[in-house]
Formats: C-alpha cells, structure tokens, sequence
C-alpha cells in the first residue's frame, strides 16, 4: 500500500510540472541520449546505455521522467529544434537584405551541423526510424512545413523588391533544403567532411541562383 500511495504521488507531482531539479535531469538524460543515439544508432541506443552515459544509478530514473521510449525520442527531436531556432534566428536577422540573410540561412545551418554534430547524426536517426503517424514525426514535419512556407514568402518579397530575380520560390526553397539535407546526411557518416566550405559552396550557388541580374 505505501508503494502504491508513493507512486501515485510521483505521478501527481509529475502532473503539476516539474521541478527545476526534474527540468535538470530531464534535460541531462536528453543529451545522453543524443550523445549515444550519435554514435550507436536509433536501434541501439537503449535505456541501459543512456542511463550509463548520463551517470544514473539506473533505467528506472528514465522511466520516471518519460513515458517509454518514443516520449524520449521526440523530447530528443524538440530539444535539437529548439537549439537549431535560437541558433539561426539571430543570425538570420542580423542582416536587412534579402541575399545577405539567405546566405546567413544556409551557411548557418551547416554552421550548426560542424558545432553540434551529435546533435544533427541523432535527429537524421529517429526521424529515419519514426512511424508516419507518431505524434513526434508529425510536430516535426509540421514544424519543417511551417518554417519552409516562412522562408518561401520571404523568397516573393524578394522578388517584389526587385533584388531577386523570377523564379518559382516554392521549388527554389525546396532545392536549397535539400541540397542543406544532404549536407548534414552527408556529414553523419563523413566525419571528415568541412560541412562550413559546404555551407559557403552552396551559399555562393543560390546566391547566383537568385539574385537579379538586371
């Protein structure tokens, strides 16, 4: 009875919210399993090695803070957005003109891959390895879809402004996310890859992909 009373109270304050010492080990075993996720892949990165690698005393602290295994996934998927997010968008708006902040965009993201290359090789694995219908596989592609639909507008007023020339900003959006995808795939199993003279690469091709020549 004092197990199931103490369970149940585990669970109610779970409910209420964390504390600022869950939001920690939360965000510790996160980055375990990033680190692992890296460097074993998707399939083996089980509870017992993100446990070791995040110093817990046992699996159990795991279950406690998520709900199985796919709750930890897409914390891990969120969690590298959310760095990708405050990474770029200062970078992006540091600059007024259009062509300044798509080079920014695409250098930025590649810059991101050479500083955080762990945190890349694990999204490119649970999302290889997410189901079309999990709830984590669906907030990233509607995230991916929202910020893509962002960028193609950006892409028009280009074009209205005259500094770009005429082009279909849907298509050229896609090309220049691909082309970055393929990158950071690329980076995953080359790690001798210079993924920032990539990122300069493609930044100088869509720069004279786009720009008005009038």
């Amino acid at each position: 009875m004092q197990a199931k009373n103490s369970t149940a109270k585990q669970k109610a304050a779970r409910r209420a919210g964390p504390s600022f010492t869950e939001t920690g080990r939360r965000a510790q075993i996160v980055a375990a399993a990033i680190e692992v996720i890296a460097e074993a892949g998707y399939h083996r990165a089980s509870f017992a090695k993100i446990a070791e690698r995040a110093g817990l005393s046992s699996t159990g602290m795991i279950s406690y803070h998520f709900d199985g295994r796919d709750d930890l996934m897409r914390e891990v998927v969120t969690d590298v957005m959310r760095l990708a997010e405050g990474y770029l968008r200062p970078r992006i708006e540091a600059h007024e003109s259009y062509a300044a902040r798509l080079r920014a965009s695409i250098e930025g993201n590649l810059d991101l891959c050479a500083e955080y290359p762990n945190h890349l090789a694990a999204i490119v694995e649970i999302l290889a390895h997410l189901r079309g219908g999990d709830p984590g596989m669906v907030a990233f592609l509607d995230t991916t879809e929202a910020n893509l639909a962002v960028q193609v507008e950006q892409l028009r007023k280009a074009q209205r402004t005259g500094e770009f020339r005429d082009f279909d900003p849907w298509v050229m959006m896609r090309a220049i996310r691909a082309a970055i995808d393929d990158v950071v795939r690329r980076a995953t199993h080359d790690p001798g890859l210079d993924v920032r003279a990539a990122g300069r690469e493609l930044a100088d091709l869509f720069d004279r992909a786009t720009r008005s020549t009038s």
